[in-house]
């Protein structure tokens, strides 16, 4: 059965955004963008609200763009082929090997999960991870923690009254002081 990851960098506070909705503060360091390009090599699909999705359209025709590395082709050759489902209620259609979900979020992660394959039915985006958090959808947490307080924005991890007993499965340190975390929900 497919796993569901849920994988974002966070702020030391929490937040994957800082109050003015930017994350300027998550330098695009060779090391870790080397790491999220291993990453999505063990994903099998990608689920997205509206704004991530339209956040990651930028890699749907970045390969036209002459100036981009090794590494920003190597990262668009696995995003653009990689099948992704967007939920919105707001986009009437979208683009690249996209779809719009045709059914809640606990449905089309069940009906993920039943198809035959490999990889990981990866979440982004806070908001959907908190919907696929609270219906205990979430196998694995995985979190880049950088060294900043940014005092406030979109969370990370939903502020419920819900307890989730985590068990750690990995760590990594990337320089200068940046932390990957993952954890693995005890059931």
């Amino acid at each position: 059965m497919h796993s569901v990851t849920y994988s974002m960098s966070m702020s030391l506070d929490g937040y994957i955004v800082g109050p003015d909705g930017g994350f300027n503060w998550t330098p695009l360091d060779p090391d870790v963008f080397r790491f999220w390009i291993d990453e999505i090599r063990d994903v099998g699909v990608h689920l997205m609200g509206r704004r991530l999705y339209e956040t990651m359209l930028y890699w749907e025709t970045a390969d036209a763009d002459p100036s981009l590395g090794d590494a920003e082709l190597e990262w668009t050759a696995l995003w653009k082929p990689l099948p992704k489902v967007v939920f919105s209620t707001t986009l009437a259609s979208v683009e690249g090997n996209a779809r719009i979900a045709s059914a809640g979020l606990a449905d089309e992660i069940q009906r993920l999960r039943s198809e035959p394959g490999d990889g990981d039915i990866a979440i982004g985006g806070a908001t959907l991870a908190h919907e696929a958090a609270a219906l205990d959808l979430i196998d694995e947490y995985r979190v880049i923690v950088y060294p900043v307080l940014v005092g406030g924005g979109i969370p990370f991890f939903a502020h419920r009254e819900r307890r989730v007993d985590l068990e750690l499965v990995e760590t990594r340190t990337f320089p200068p002081n940046v932390i990957y975390l993952r954890y693995r929900v005890a059931r």
